[in-house]
């Protein structure tokens, strides 16, 4: 089963993360796969927009705690550094698109997932949905924007707030912080983001990509400070306790 599916039909690119039964948790085969969606998407001349889903209950749960546990220590590091850089990679190549990026937002996105969203210029989330950091539970560095990108959306003090203490944001309030557009039933997901894609299709696409340039944040150091932190992170003791307590928990 692939792990990233693109279908590109009507001008509309919908790119859906496809690990549903590990809630679309991220692995290199996942990130390699989106990554490949990304430069297939940046060279097909007739998109004029993307929306980026995700298959099954969750829209990603961000790093897969066990593949990470899985690996020993000493190995880690190298695993690590392949799957955050491509998760970097992921979010510049969303950020730099010269066409909107649509969230469909559906369930629970957590960990380095939220760079998905953040990189999203218009995003749908579900009442049922929420996002949590889980950093300070599992024992990694922040990665994903959410030190790169999102203090800049909602203030650095509230961002501090929400990692240090691993606090979970609903929707209503992800919304309000301006992390997401609208709240949406689940059952309006879809007509609500088909009206966004006929909107748009009725602006001028040099003014679209034109306003996304002025409007895209410079984060790339963010993004790599992020990455030499959890690297830096994730072959320590801390990290090592971190995990086996998390995965007891959720076992």
């Amino acid at each position: 089963m692939a792990a990233t599916i693109l279908d590109i039909a009507d001008g509309v690119a919908r790119l859906t993360l496809n690990r549903p039964e590990r809630h679309n948790s991220l692995v290199p085969d996942l990130i390699d796969s989106l990554n490949a969606d990304l430069d297939r998407i940046a060279t097909v001349r007739d998109i004029h927009a993307v929306v980026l889903q995700a298959a099954g209950r969750s829209f990603s749960t961000g790093g897969d705690v066990a593949g990470f546990y899985a690996i020993p220590r000493g190995q880690r590091r190298a695993y690590a550094e392949g799957l955050v850089g491509g998760l970097n990679r992921a979010i510049l190549a969303l950020l730099h698109l010269p066409i909107p990026v649509i969230g469909r937002i559906h369930g629970p996105l957590t960990g380095g997932a939220l760079g998905f969203l953040l990189a999203c210029d218009l995003a749908a989330i579900t009442p049922q949905a929420f996002i949590q950091p889980y950093y300070t539970e599992v024992g990694f560095s922040p990665d994903g924007g959410w030190t790169a990108l999102l203090p800049a959306r909602i203030g650095a003090q509230r961002a501090r707030e929400i990692q240090l203490l691993n606090r979970r944001v609903s929707a209503p309030e992800a919304v309000q912080l301006g992390i997401a557009t609208a709240l949406v039933e689940a059952e309006s997901l879809d007509s609500t983001i088909e009206g966004w894609l006929v909107a748009l299709n009725t602006k001028q696409p040099g003014s679209i990509a034109r306003t996304k340039r002025l409007l895209a944040t410079d984060c790339a150091a963010g993004l790599q400070a992020e990455q030499r932190q959890f690297l830096e992170q994730i072959d320590s003791a801390g990290a090592d306790a971190g995990m086996a307590r998390f995965l007891a928990k959720t076992a």
